[in-house]
């Protein structure tokens, strides 16, 4: 078989899509056709018992029957119903679809679809509330029926979507350009590695070794090669180099037959071995013990030598201590391969010079390569397994030379220059046309990836050297540098034309390719290198770059976050159990919340507009967003089909939020004329920097299948005396109220039938108040309505977040009047930004742009009278670092969710217990408190300063005078100094030394995990890598320095007396 032949036979029966489920090929179908979905099965003769041939059918549908009855065996440990249908039950489905409807509709209600399923899946009981989700997800129209077309749409959809998410979460780019600097080198660069600390060495043929930081920053450049003359009395040609960390020392090896080790700090000169019978080309080292290890060197005729050295610093001091051949201590090849502490062992594997050579410490195994197509790569033992053949004849030619010493010494002192050949049993061969270039190996993904002039990218098992698992194509050069990235799963691979891409291992496809235009680096490729610690591609020209990969600051390593973007909004749908949480990347993720695992997302849901709230509908099936693109747009938002887009012709200005409505659901009018019952009216209201309130029909039982639906026209009232600003929140009280705030701190309360405005209502200043900020003081982000004393004339019912930071109630009848007034933040200049109520709304939540959390009393506030003081404050939290954008109260489970910028959503309790962050790698369970994250706090917040509570001591100090002298002078001046805040209740202890001694002998601080700690000693190398932009030492503005005068020698004075008076006067 030619190799073309091959590579054609492995691709194909390893492509991705044939390792893809079964289920995911759901989305190759089309949206609504049923019979796409719908496959023939051919005919076939059974003859029975009898001799007689059975009905067709029959023996067909006993063979569905096993092979359905064999896929749900294969999919019993699979929870979600949807993930037990797949392509292969679909046709059973289809025709069970059409049995279980009884009335021939084409159409199932609930009861038939729970014994359609129940009957072919073989679902227990606990499963019949899934079924009951499943059927409402479908069923977004809320008529309580749903067709098998519906069905199929759901499905294809979902797994639709289920693709794109998977494939967005392989997303990867880089920076681009690259950064490129100059290079100190004036020869070529024939190795980069990096250090355990990142810093990145190059070293290159005439021995000039520089280093640099993880931006490409130069830190110093140092020489192997001595400068002093007389010890240089030759140059020296550098083949390879390696480090050994666990010594500080560098290996080289040269065109001199020479392996020589160097300090790693001063680089002066410690010892070398030569007298190589061949020239070493490649070299590797590995510490295999904590005083032993391996160095390891291909050479130019294909031999693989190996270097096992016992107590390695021992054995290195005593080299050191040899005679020394040009300034450097010199020990023979002869005198190491005789060494008691070393042993030497030559392995002839290949036909041709190594390519590269590696030794695997977590297999045991030496991996090297070469151009010989025969011998392209092999995986072989050290040492070699027992070979009786060659152990009698080594005995056999010992015995004839024990009289003859001098030959013996000889034979002694020679076997180590025959290279010897393994056994077949302790290697593996693998054969590629052109041979390899380059390889890359991973224990953990237990996969081979080789690379060479054939351009083919290669995957392979490494225990199976007859055929690859895969072959990447795409190269147009061939294959100069591999990579295997286990933390990512990805295989990294550079061609000689400069060409980068990025591919999975798991779907063997390309993820990203990045050409010499975009990442602008020129000159002939020299040598590559990935460096894992800074998670980038240094590359070797005449110039020096690195391509670094986009990612997320490191400051951010250990903080969990839901999106990568800031989050806008997060909701609890209590239909389905289910957090929906929505980002500026107007990306919709979808989280269960019983155990905040994420279920399913699509991203784009406004293209590249940010969305900016969310809310549900009357049943809670579908949702509709808003964004800053103007428009609206209800959503299935299990699979992700966008039902409806609402928006304006014209002006479609950012919308802040909106609110579905529903009137008249309590009443059963009838029409006068005809006699039909009218139906309760539903709207979608949306406001925003429009100015106005618009106002969507959502009448889902008219003739009106346009799928963008515009807004009715607006009221007269609100274009004659509306909002003059941007309107920032909207509230609804039924049955026809409607509330609106704006940026400049106006509240319009609505009359929804006639559309008139019911009252006006501006807060007046609190008395003292001072302005604290430019720009924003005066906005309202949020309203809510008391439902439960709406239609109380003399309490107040509508709360206003904002604005100054302050909480107002309002009673809205009689032309509106405040009912009191207080702060709703403790820190100054911050603004409120959500608010929630509970419990019958006798408990308020509220948030603020600080990231902290407030619960209030406010059962009876305000409910007959005017109140002067604050409700009582129950308790407060710090959930953010950032603004928080929307909280919501799960009552059943009394726990809450708050959304912020800071790109995260985390589910509390009421009493502001940390239960978790959506996206954490850890479940939790509601029902269970043991795996709530509580007593813990998120690490952003544990280690940001604002969250620390003030020493009264020091509170109000300015300068460590004050704090040391303050008491002193308080007697000569008395000043009032207000009391400073105290975040969260103090209580003070006395603990006397016998408790403290009892204490310190049960050692609890071993049990603690010591995040401050930890977060101090992190700052260093935290601080180390910033990809962000410039620092601030390359932004400071530079002169250019005048050169300084020459100074005027003193005149010396010839007619002095005074032998020391050398001046004049």
């Amino acid at each position: 078989m030619s190799d073309d032949q091959y590579s054609e036979d492995g691709d194909r029966s390893l492509s991705p899509t044939s390792s893809v489920s079964s289920s995911s090929t759901i989305d190759k179908a089309p949206k609504t056709d049923s019979k796409a979905f719908y496959t023939q099965i051919p005919n076939a003769l059974y003859t029975g018992e009898n001799g007689i041939e059975e009905d067709e059918e029959a023996r067909r549908e006993k063979d569905e029957n096993e092979k359905f009855e064999k896929a749900l065996a294969e999919d019993a440990l699979k929870k979600k119903i949807e993930e037990k249908i797949n392509i292969d039950t679909l046709n059973l489905l289809k025709q069970a679809f059409e049995e279980a409807d009884e009335d021939g509709s084409g159409e199932l209600d609930l009861d038939e679809f729970k014994v359609l399923l129940k009957s072919k899946l073989k679902l227990e009981g606990t499963k019949e509330q899934q079924i009951d989700a499943l059927f409402y997800k479908i069923d977004y129209s809320s008529d309580g029926l749903i067709t098998w077309d519906e069905f199929c749409t759901y499905m294809q959809l979902e797994y639709a979507e289920k693709e794109d998410s998977y494939r967005r979460l392989k997303d990867v780019s880089f920076q681009l350009p690259a950064r490129i600097e100059t290079t100190p080198h004036r020869d070529t660069v024939l190795k980069i590695t990096d250090a355990s600390d990142g810093t990145i060495l190059a070293c290159s043929q005439d021995g000039t070794v520089s280093f640099w930081n993880g931006n490409l920053d130069l830190k110093r450049v140092r020489s192997i090669v001595p400068n002093d003359p007389a010890m240089k009395p030759k140059q020296k040609w550098i083949t390879d180099m390696v480090l050994m960390p666990q010594f500080n020392k560098i290996i080289v090896v040269t065109g001199d037959r020479e392996i020589q080790f160097y300090e790693l700090s001063s680089f002066e000169p410690y010892c070398q071995i030569s007298g190589l019978e061949t020239v070493p080309l490649k070299i590797d080292y590995c510490g295999t013990g904590p005083d032993e290890c391996l160095i390891l060197y291909g050479d130019s005729i294909g031999c693989i030598n190996i270097l096992s050295i016992e107590n390695t610093g021992e054995c290195l001091r005593l080299w050191k201590k040899m005679p020394k051949v040009e300034g450097i201590a010199t020990v023979g090849i002869e005198a190491v391969a005789g060494g008691g502490m070393t042993k030497f062992i030559r392995w002839k594997v290949h036909g041709d010079w190594v390519q590269e050579v590696k030794y695997y410490d977590e297999i045991g195994q030496v991996i090297s390569c070469s151009n010989h197509s025969q011998t392209a790569l092999v995986i072989g033992c050290t040492s070699g397994s027992t070979n009786v053949d060659q152990q009698l004849k080594d005995t056999k030619d010992s015995n004839t030379l024990v009289d003859n010493s001098s030959k013996g010494k000889n034979k002694t002192n020679t076997a180590y220059a025959v290279p010897k050949e393994r056994l077949p049993s302790d290697q593996h061969v693998f054969r590629v046309y052109k041979g390899v270039k380059t390889f890359a190996f991973s224990k953990d993904k237990n996969t081979l990836v080789t690379g060479g002039m054939d351009r083919i990218v290669r995957m392979w098992n490494p225990y199976v050297p007859a055929k690859p698992t895969g072959m990447l194509r795409g190269h147009n050069a061939p294959i100069f540098y591999l990579f295997v990235s286990e933390e990512d799963d990805r295989i990294f691979s550079i061609s000689t034309d400069k060409c980068v891409k990025v591919w999975d291992i798991q779907d063997q496809n390309c993820l990203v390719t990045v050409r010499p235009k975009s990442h602008k680096i020129r000159g002939d490729l020299q040598s590559c290198y990935y460096s894992a610690p800074n998670k980038c591609l240094v590359v070797a020209t005449d110039q020096i770059s690195l391509l670094a990969i986009k990612s997320r600051p490191i400051l951010q390593a250990e903080i969990v976050l839901t999106h990568r973007d800031p989050v806008h909004t997060a909701r609890y749908n209590p239909q389905f159990k289910q957090i929906i949480t929505c980002s500026a990347a107007s990306t919709v993720k979808l989280w269960d919340f019983e155990s905040g695992n994420p279920i399913f997302d699509f991203s784009n849901a406004h293209g590249d507009a940010a969305i900016t709230c969310l809310c549900f509908d009357n049943t809670g099936r579908r949702c509709i967003t808003g964004a800053r693109d103007g428009c609206l747009k209800i959503w299935n938002y299990n699979n992700g089909h966008c039902l409806r887009v609402l928006m304006k012709e014209s002006g479609n200005d950012e919308i802040c939020s909106c609110a579905y409505i529903e009137m008249n659901k309590n009443r059963k009018l009838l029409d006068v004329n005809t006699e039909i019952e009218i139906r309760p009216q539903r709207y979608v209201v949306s406001v925003g920097w429009d100015h106005r309130v618009n106002i969507y029909s959502d009448d889902q039982d008219d003739d009106d299948v346009r799928h963008t639906i515009d807004p009715q026209p607006p009221w007269q009232d609100d274009l004659e005396n509306g909002h003059k600003e941007d309107i920032l929140s909207v509230a609804f009280c039924p049955p026809n109220l409607l509330a609106t705030s704006s940026y400049d701190g106006e509240v319009i309360v609505w009359n929804m039938v006639s559309g008139h405005i019911f009252c006006h209502l501006f807060a007046p200043v609190p008395k003292g108040y001072k302005d604290q900020s430019l720009d924003g003081d005066l906005s309202i982000n949020k309203l809510l309505f008391l439902r439960s004393r709406a239609y109380k004339k003399d309490a107040a019912s509508l709360i206003a977040g904002g604005p100054r930071g302050y909480l107002h109630f309002w009673n809205v009848f009689h032309g509106g009047s405040l009912y009191a007034q207080f702060t709703g933040t403790k820190h100054t200049g911050a603004m409120v930004t959500a608010m929630e109520l509970y419990k019958n709304d006798t408990i308020l939540f509220t948030a603020d742009s600080v990231g902290f959390i407030y619960c209030w009393n406010v059962e009876g506030y305000c409910a007959k009278s005017k109140a002067t003081d604050s409700p009582e404050l129950i308790t407060y939290w710090r959930g953010h670092v950032e603004s928080i954008t929307n909280i919501d109260v799960i009552e059943e489970h009394k726990m809450m969710i708050s959304s912020s910028l800071d790109c995260t959503v985390r589910l509390w309790t009421i009493e502001g217990h940390y239960v978790g962050t959506l996206g954490q790698p850890d479940p939790w369970d509601v029902f269970n408190p043991n795996t709530f994250q509580h007593p813990m706090v998120p690490y952003d917040v544990l280690v940001d300063p604002k969250s620390l509570p003030s020493h009264p001591v020091i509170a109000g100090k300015l300068n460590l005078e004050e704090v040391l002298h303050g008491d002193k002078k308080k007697d000569k001046v008395e000043e009032k100094i207000p009391p400073a805040p105290v975040y969260g209740e103090q209580t003070s202890y006395f603990v006397d030394d016998a408790t403290i001694a009892e204490q310190i002998k049960q050692k609890p601080f071993n049990k603690g995990t010591g995040k401050r700690v930890r977060h101090e000693r992190m700052k260093a190398r935290q601080m180390k890598i910033d990809r962000d932009g410039p620092s601030e030492y390359r932004l400071l503005q530079t002169f250019p320095l005048v050169e300084t005068p020459d100074i005027k020698p003193p005149e010396i004075s010839g007619h002095n007396d005074d032998p020391f008076n050398f001046y004049d006067d």
